[in-house]
Order: C-alpha cells, then structure tokens, then sequence
C-alpha cells in the first residue's frame, strides 16, 4: 500500500491526461460503487475528449455499463497475469489506475488496451440482451435458417451493437496521427474481433420430464474468461513492430509496420506493439514496475510462476501456515453433505 501514495507523489496530473484513457478510472473507487444509485454525471468523468461526452450525455443510461465493462476487463487482467511478474497492478486514488505502466507501447499495454474494449463491448451486448437498455435489445437480424431438430428462440445477443458503442467511446481518444493511437486502435479492435470470433449457438431443450421434443437456440456470447484466455494467447504472441513517419496532406503522419519481415506479418485479430517491456523484478516509480519481493511463488512450477523465474534468481523464503479446511466428507441420501473441519500445515514460498 505503501507504493501507491508513492505513485501518487510521482505522477502528475497533465502528464497522466496526455498518455492515458484516463475514463477507464470511472471502473474503479467511488464513481464506480455509486453507479447503482446515483446518475453518472458526464462531465465529472476525467479525461474525456468532446465526442465522448457528447456520447456520455446523449447515451447515459448505457455508460453504467461501459464502466463495468473496464471493471470485468481489469478483473480478467489481473486473472490471467496472477502468476507473472506484472499482475496487473491497479493504483488506488489516481485516474492513471495502472500507474506509468501504460506511458510505454508494450505488450502489456497491447493487452489492457484490447481486453478493456472487449469488457465494454461484452458488458453492452449483455446489458441490450437482458433489456436494462432503452435504445438496444435482442439481435434478430442474423439468425439464418434454423438446423435440424432446432428452432430460433430466446434473445440473441446483439455484438455488433455492443462493439459499435465499444468502438465509438473507447476509440474516440485515439484519432491522432501518432504510432501510439494506431497501436491502441488496432488492439481495441483485436479485442472486440475476439468477442465476435467466439459467438456460439445456445440452446434450450423444452418437453415433458426433460425430454428434448422442442429445442430452441440464441446466439450468445462466451463465458469472459474465454476472451481473457484467447487474447492472453495472443499476448504471448504479440508482434513487434517498427514506427515509420511519412507525410500527408494533413502533416506528418506515423505508421506501424512489421520489425520482423521474414514472420507472418499480424492480422487484424493480433496484438501489436513497439517498446520493449522492463523485467518488472525491481520497483521502479518510472515504469510502473512494483518487482516481486513478497509475492507468492510456486515451488513446484518450472514456468514464470516458479519461485525461480518470478523472484528474478533472487530465492525466496518459506514459511508454514496453518489452515482450517472441511475434511472427512459425507454424503447423506437424500440429499446433504456433512464434513469435519481439519488443521492442516501449508507451505507459503515467497520471494527475497
């Protein structure tokens, strides 16, 4: 805790404004807790630029899920990276909510950039399907012929809406001509891609006794953490590339092209980036780095979670912990479970 007042000293306010989405702090603190109860006032939310406010105010009775799209996007990111020397790290009480993280063009911006679009996108979609909306509803534009044994029913969610909005509010900072807006503009999209790539068809047997005489089907969206795992894949698999400057009529102009000629240049559906990523071993204010001293580590794992990799060759200490667990497990028929509650001795490795 004591890291993030000292963020607060480092970080000042215009530099934040000039390199963040600094809207995506609406997700986190109070703003986000009075969502429920009182109405989001559009010009208290920091950081937006004119056309998102003319959304804001024109669309307000959606920006409450904007906000919990954020929310689930970060919640994802701090699932996927738990194990990793970044974890994803949210600095209290600052509107820059990943700290100086994000001020590079790194994989890991490449990552928060496209899951908190697709957290937008996903959480609109939701909110048109489950009719919390006034100005959205049920998708019944692509449903097609049904299948064998199956008719179209319930509500279909409608993606392309929610990435609309997803692509309006969360792109609408990033028009200028610089590598950096092209990079967040690509990612945001890469993210949104992944929500349409996995929509599937789900189904809903209707009969006497659960038989399946009548079936109907929706198209739905995946569970989040299914998006959370595709991009983390592609994360992995991110493509570097090289910042080039050409001129325009409107002025100079930078574009992204591939470092690495001789591999499959990204898709539409990849993430890209530009500047390499710290190691994240040690803290540093200046790179948004808080190191791994203290962190939990996994003794047994060879990957970036091992005590090794992720404590930077530095050790780690063990300790023992004791843990009250339910043990000794009955089945009753019909129909309960009574269990016992055993002490057990746990070992808790954490690093130097």
């Amino acid at each position: 805790m004591l890291l993030f007042g000292y963020y607060l000293v480092l970080l000042n306010v215009k530099q934040v404004m000039a390199g963040y989405p600094v809207w995506w702090s609406l997700a986190v603190g109070h703003q986000y807790s009075t969502l429920a109860t009182q109405p989001i006032l559009c010009g208290s939310i920091p950081g937006l630029v004119p056309k998102q406010l003319r959304f804001c105010r024109n669309y307000m009775e959606i920006m409450p899920s904007v906000a919990e799209g954020v929310k689930i996007g970060i919640q994802e990111c701090q699932h996927q990276f738990r194990g990793r020397r970044w974890n994803c790290t949210t600095v209290e009480d600052n509107l820059a909510i990943f700290g100086p993280v994000l001020d590079k063009a790194t994989r890991e911006s490449a990552f928060v950039h496209a899951i908190a679009s697709a957290g937008v996108a996903f959480a609109i979609t939701r909110s048109c399907a489950e009719g919390t909306a006034n100005i959205c509803g049920c998708d019944n534009r692509h449903k097609g012929k049904p299948g064998e044994g199956w008719k179209w029913g319930g509500c279909s969610e409608d993606v392309e809406f929610g990435s609309m909005v997803s692509r309006e509010f969360a792109d609408a900072r990033e028009n200028r001509p610089d590598a950096r807006s092209a990079m967040n503009r690509h990612n945001n999209e890469a993210g949104r891609m992944a929500i349409l790539d996995h929509m599937h068809l789900k189904c809903k047997c209707h009969g006497l006794s659960g038989s399946c005489e009548v079936k109907t089907c929706w198209w739905s969206q995946p569970d989040f953490r299914v998006i959370g795992d595709y991009l983390k894949d592609k994360y992995d698999s991110a493509s570097e590339m090289i910042v080039e400057k050409h001129r325009e009529s409107r002025g100079w102009v930078e574009t992204l092209r591939p470092k690495y000629t001789l591999f499959k240049a990204p898709t539409e559906r990849d993430l890209v980036y530009y500047d390499t990523s710290p190691n994240f071993c040690n803290p540093n204010p200046s790179t948004g780095s808080f190191g791994t001293r203290h962190r939990k580590c996994n003794i047994t794992s060879h990957g970036i979670d091992g005590c090794e990799l992720l404590c930077c060759g530095r050790g780690h200490d063990t300790r023992t912990e004791k843990r009250r667990e339910k043990c000794h497990c009955v089945f009753h028929w019909c129909c309960h479970v009574s269990c016992q509650e055993c002490t057990r001795i746990h070992n808790v490795h954490t690093c130097k």
